[in-house]
């Protein structure tokens, strides 16, 4: 039976942490996961300059990009269950001083390979700390209360993922690249003190930790995240289908031994409650059409609107104001109405948000652009802690840090394959135009919520 060890954080009752503690331990989630989502897109912004400063090829820079990207994706369920095993508390504080460690280590990076291996400890550190926050939240809030404390996560994670690019704009024209690890460290050692501090203790399992099933898990998802990236990169698709093909193999031998385990490192148990697998789905399809749009976009307004990189910058930043304003609401609301209602009903609204944009005027006046952005924003936000707080409640109480695990490896997924998509329909329609490119990539992220809507709608009768 799951134990709680004395002595280690503030102990919660079935109702939660007391408020000031609880504010304070949200204060800290809140500070950690900005830094860890935001340093998977910050870099992308100076990768030139990067690379001129290393003296290195571009080519060569954009493997500080995914170093981190593949460590965090590769890590998140061994940690999820290391969190189950040994508490949550044991996972994301030595995570996150990890994570404030190898940030500086980044910023003194004295090369390019240093820097890559750097960025790969910060992933793992950002790993250990997107691996349990959601978990976090079932201890920290009283459970009438847990739909707002899941919308505060999900806040969190929708803002800083898309204030990315502007955030490093921001820093690169004050400072210089070494400045984007830099901040970490005041803001990571503020937040170890606050969550060493508030943090509540959760049940330990006690069961052993398996290894195998950890590499396995990292060969996974590692090659099918590397893959992904390589179809983007003309001729390299040969690689990167063998890569992936390579994915695909060792994960059916990495499920089969999943199927047999009591209590697997890859919860495939919780995927037979149809409310979480619903989720699931719901949320790949779904990070996967905001990340089609994030990334399809730009290019509309720099190639096509003749745009400065300003200018798109101002303009994509509706979308993740609106996710700020109703993320809040829809959280509240989740606690009151079915959740599976909310998120189709959002999903559809991004969805004729998407089909708006498809179809802007020649020449477009800005409030053009900007209301159907915000529609979309508002869609998502709609969705998003609705269907957290489904896959936080449908798994059992002590088999929250695999839950939590999931809905992270399930975003990055979703984001990883919508990005790659853009890039593949990029490729295919190489002298076509950017305006067809874009075109058809809003029609497939159109086609993802609708079926990431259609799949939240069914938990209705899924008890979600």
């Amino acid at each position: 039976m799951a134990q709680i060890p004395a002595g280690a954080g503030p102990v919660p009752t079935h109702d939660g942490i007391p408020p000031r503690e609880r504010l304070l331990a949200m204060a800290a989630i809140g500070l950690a996961m900005t830094m860890a989502v935001l340093d998977g897109a910050i870099v992308n912004v100076a990768l030139p300059v990067l690379a001129k400063d290393l003296a290195v090829q571009p080519a060569d820079a954009i493997f500080v990009v995914n170093a981190y990207q593949v460590a965090v994706t590769a890590s998140l369920l061994p940690f999820a269950s290391l969190g189950d095993i040994y508490g949550f508390r044991r996972v994301y504080l030595p995570g996150l001083a990890v994570f404030v460690v190898a940030s500086l280590a980044c910023a003194l990076a004295p090369g390019l390979w240093f820097l890559i291996a750097a960025r790969i400890v910060q992933g793992l550190g950002a790993a250990a700390i997107m691996s349990v926050n959601i978990g976090f939240v079932r201890f920290i809030y009283p459970h009438r209360m847990i739909g707002r404390g899941v919308a505060n996560v999900a806040l969190v994670v929708a803002t800083a993922s898309a204030a990315g690019p502007t955030v490093a704009a921001a820093i690169l024209s004050v400072a210089h690249w070494p400045w984007l690890f830099l901040v970490n460290v005041p803001v990571g050692l503020a937040a170890l003190a606050v969550a060493s501090r508030t943090l509540p203790a959760t049940p330990e399992s006690g069961r052993r930790f398996d290894r195998l099933s950890a590499v396995l898990n990292a060969l996974t998802f590692g090659l099918l995240i590397i893959g992904i990236d390589r179809l983007g990169e003309r001729g390299g698709h040969a690689l990167a289908l063998a890569e992936i093909a390579g994915a695909l193999v060792i994960g059916t031998v990495f499920v089969r031994r999943q199927i047999r385990l009591p209590a697997p490192l890859l919860p495939v148990d919780l995927l037979r409650i149809p409310a979480f697998a619903l989720s699931m789905a719901t949320s790949v399809c779904s990070f996967g059409a905001q990340m089609v749009s994030y990334v399809a976009l730009p290019f509309y307004f720099h190639d096509v609107l003749r745009l400065s990189s300003t200018q798109t910058g101002f303009l994509m930043t509706p979308w993740p104001i609106a996710v700020a304003l109703i993320a809040p609401i829809s959280g509240r609301l989740a606690d009151r109405y079915p959740p599976g209602l909310l998120g189709g009903l959002g999903l559809a609204t991004l969805a004729a948000g998407l089909v708006l944009v498809a179809r802007l005027p020649a020449e477009p006046h800005t409030l053009d652009i900007v209301w159907r952005l915000t529609l979309c924003g508002l869609g998502f936000g709609l969705f998003q802690s609705p269907n957290n707080k489904v896959i936080v409640t449908a798994a059992p109480r002590e088999r929250s840090g695999g839950a939590s695990g999931m809905q992270s490896t399930a975003r990055l997924t979703g984001q990883s394959l919508g990005a790659a998509l853009v890039a593949v329909i990029f490729g295919l329609t190489h002298g076509l135009g950017v305006e067809r490119a874009v075109s058809l990539s809003l029609g497939c992220a159109v086609a993802l919520a609708a079926i990431g809507g259609c799949a939240s709608v069914l938990r209705r009768g899924a008890a979600g």
